[in-house]
């Protein structure tokens, strides 16, 4: 989700930066891993928000961002700007895919292009994009997701006329948010375009067979006013949604986060981890990344990338809490694009284990192989030819490797590797025949092939055939596409996919006999293409989380069971509420019409102090807010509070037809008040509610990680919002937010552990 307005163009400034790029070496030795630290997109602009990254057909990686100014003050809003790296760590603009007049017809003036998402698909490139206003109303706010197809990744790109999908009258009024588009490819080789945002929901459709037209009745897989900014992959046989959750653009308080539902079918039902459906009115989610209490908030609106060692990385944006805005306060924005390391632990993704987003050096992707040839120079020094013709064609910018029969590294590669190479099968007449044959890679002596003709991918040693998986209906292989081969220690898998984006359309997995030993090659039974051939040692997974907070021993003098009859001693009121009772072992507190939120600071606060240096809190709170039913803003649960401007708040709310677990934060900013909210786990109308508190030991910040359970046993930890050195947060409970329908908050004790 994004911002406005206008732009300027892409091709001035691609002759500079092919002048500075180093080419990729032919055959690279090993060398020290790189480092990178966030935000990546540092060298080319201040902010670069809802980013995605695509690899070219040139080797090359290229970013794509919303529509915005890309430094401060300088106020010109770029057009979808674009970015390339040779190593996904130093990035350099090159321009924007749109002119400033160059916009679909249906387009109103002054529209913004928001959120794209790139794709290569049958031989060309696609950017799907939001279209901010149309002509369909002169109300604003009528969104569209419009098409554009190119033949390199920066263009020239030309937009169809006509909408992916047309803007949508939303029940309650307006337009619904037809926005965040992204699409994905199935094994099947049907492709399918997910969007939709907090007014709508999240919802999915089949694509024409060209990709530029919704066709059948979408789906829906996410329930509105939860989710936004929806991206899929295919991972071991699931379908996993990514969607974010919470306000995008709160400046020093946003909570914009990332949660994951998966699925065996593109389109639903979503579950989360534990087991909870996206389209619920307590709908699931299990995080994928939020705030750790670093400089980073607001880590969401992702995209996905596979580096060379077959690591999985998330691309995301994020605000510094120090900088929010762009320029002035409560202004755009400021979203610069991180990347960090996507790890897949029990099945579920999670960024860096669990730890959250990077703030210092970390180790880069890789992006060079210690076999990795681009074919941008002509000749085959790092190669031996063991069979057939084999040749460089094509200009330096978009060499190629044609020919036939079978060519190998002059290196020997042994132990776990990631083979890839961006492959096709050709005729003498691009628009004669089928091309026949079959083409693909081989590893020592095991070779791994697509053969259109059989319908199959299949992988083969020693004469035998060890496993085989079929090709979408009608597959020719005239395009070009990904080949992939991971081979850890005898177990092999292989995907094809169009954009190697968790989209593959062929899977197969194969047993070996003994590890791979011997050179890596391409192997061609007709003519064929391949480019971007590069092995590399596979990547090592991460299978262990970093713990959760620590909950040690019970801390009575700080505890409350709520055992007596009033409210004991230990306890201080911020506006007392005199309807509050205690009795058989609970409080109870009819939720107020009132509220912390703003200046009005009309709720009550019952607080306690907290012992010095680390505790986590915890209550149990019953809380029947019912299902389904609008009863906005209907809460109760902890909150860390300094004063009515600075508290973070974790509820049980009501949020239109939603029910979910809020941790809210407000602060003084600029000449006001900033509020905003990062969401944790589902509630249950019993749901256990923990705050973890840490001081840092370099700055002194007071920092508070929110935690919410189901059961009191299985715990979903979410974000962390801080408080400045030399402030004394207490605990304290709240109840509040209307009293249509009245509703009364229980809350079973109060308990500080260490």
């Amino acid at each position: 989700m994004g911002h406005l307005r206008r732009g300027g163009t892409i091709a001035a400034v691609l002759g500079l930066l092919l002048a500075t790029l180093t080419p990729v070496p032919t055959v690279a030795g090993r060398e020290p891993r790189p480092t990178l630290r966030n935000p990546i997109s540092t060298e080319f602009a201040d902010t670069f928000a809802d980013p995605v990254i695509v690899r070219g057909r040139d080797g090359f990686w290229y970013a794509y961002g919303t529509t915005d100014p890309l430094h401060e003050g300088e106020r010109v809003f770029h057009r979808i700007p674009t970015a390339r790296s040779a190593d996904l760590v130093h990035w350099t603009y090159v321009g924007d895919a749109f002119t400033a007049d160059q916009q679909p017809p249906y387009a109103a003036p002054g529209a913004a292009f928001w959120a794209p998402d790139v794709r290569f698909l049958d031989g060309r490139y696609v950017m799907y994009f939001t279209v901010t206003d149309t002509t369909v109303s002169t109300e604003g706010g009528d969104f569209a997701i419009g098409v554009a197809t190119a033949p390199t990744p920066t263009g020239p790109w030309t937009v169809a006329p006509d909408p992916v999908v047309a803007p949508r009258p939303g029940g309650g009024g307006g337009w619904l948010w037809t926005i965040d588009p992204a699409q994905f490819t199935d094994v099947d080789g049907r492709k399918y375009l997910y969007y939709g945002s907090y007014y709508g929901g999240i919802s999915v459709t089949e694509l024409s067979p060209d990709g530029l037209r919704a066709v059948g009745q979408p789906t829906l897989v996410a329930i509105d006013n939860k989710f936004e900014g929806s991206h899929v992959v295919r991972h071991d046989g699931y379908y996993y949604l990514f969607a974010s959750t919470a306000n995008c653009c709160a400046g020093p308080a946003t909570g914009y986060s990332v949660h994951v539902g998966r699925a065996t079918s593109p389109r639903g039902p979503f579950t989360d981890a534990d087991g909870l459906p996206l389209v619920a009115s307590r709908a699931g989610g299990t995080p994928v990344l939020t705030q750790n209490g670093n400089r980073w908030i607001g880590t969401g609106h992702n995209g996905f990338l596979t580096d060379l060692a077959g690591q999985d990385w998330l691309v995301y944006h994020a605000i510094d809490r120090a900088d929010p805005y762009l320029d002035e306060p409560f202004g755009i924005n400021e979203r610069p694009m991180l990347l960090d390391r996507l790890d897949w632990i029990d099945g579920w993704p999670t960024v860096r284990a669990g730890a959250g987003p990077s703030d210092g050096p970390t180790a880069a992707p890789v992006t060079t192989g210690t076999v990795d040839d681009r074919f941008d120079r002509p000749t085959l020094a790092g190669w031996r030819v063991t069979g057939g013709s084999w040749q460089v064609t094509g200009t330096e910018a978009a060499g190629r490797l044609t020919g036939t029969g079978t060519l190998v590294s002059r290196r020997a590669l042994g132990g776990d590797l990631r083979a890839e190479t961006d492959l096709r099968l050709t005729t003498a007449d691009p628009a004669g025949p089928t091309p026949g044959g079959v083409a693909g890679l081989t590893l020592g002596g095991v070779a791994v092939l697509v053969d259109p003709g059989a319908g199959r991918l299949t992988v083969h040693a020693g004469g035998a055939t060890l496993g085989s998986a079929p090709l979408p209906a009608g597959f020719t292989g005239r395009d070009w596409h990904n080949l992939a081969v991971e081979v850890r220690g005898r177990q092999l898998v292989a995907e094809l996919s169009p954009a190697r984006l968790g989209d593959q359309v062929a899977t197969v997995s194969a047993r070996l006999d003994r590890p791979v030993a011997g050179p890596v090659g391409v192997q061609a039974d007709g003519p064929a293409e391949f480019d971007n051939v590069s092995a590399a040692r596979l990547h090592q997974p991460v299978r262990r989380a970093v713990p959760p907070p620590r909950v040690g021993g019970l801390l009575p003098a700080y505890s409350d069971e709520f055992d007596g009859n009033t409210v004991g001693a230990g306890w201080q009121w911020v506006r007392p509420d005199g309807q509050v009772t205690v009795a058989g072992g609970a409080l109870r507190w009819p939720v107020q019409s009132a509220d912390l939120v703003g200046s009005g600071n009309t709720a009550g606060v019952l607080l306690r102090d907290t012992p010095d240096g680390d505790y986590v809190v915890e209550t149990r709170l019953t809380l029947d807010l019912g299902e389904e039913t609008v009863r906005n803003y209907q809460q109760a649960g902890l909150v860390a509070y300094v004063d009515d401007d600075r508290f973070a708040r974790l509820s049980q709310v009501a949020i239109w037809n939603t029910r979910q677990v809020e941790y809210g934060y407000e602060l003084p900013f600029g000449d006001g008040l900033a509020y905003g909210g990062n969401i944790g786990g589902a509630p249950a109308t019993t749901t256990w509610l923990r705050l973890a508190h840490r001081v840092d030991p370099v700055n002194g910040e007071h920092e508070f990680r929110a935690g919410s359970s189901r059961d009191g046993t299985h715990w979903t930890w979410s974000g962390v919002w801080t408080f400045p050195a030399g402030t004394t947060p207490r605990i304290g409970l709240v109840a509040h937010g209307g009293t249509e329908p009245a509703v009364t908050a229980e809350f079973d004790y109060l308990r500080m552990y260490r």
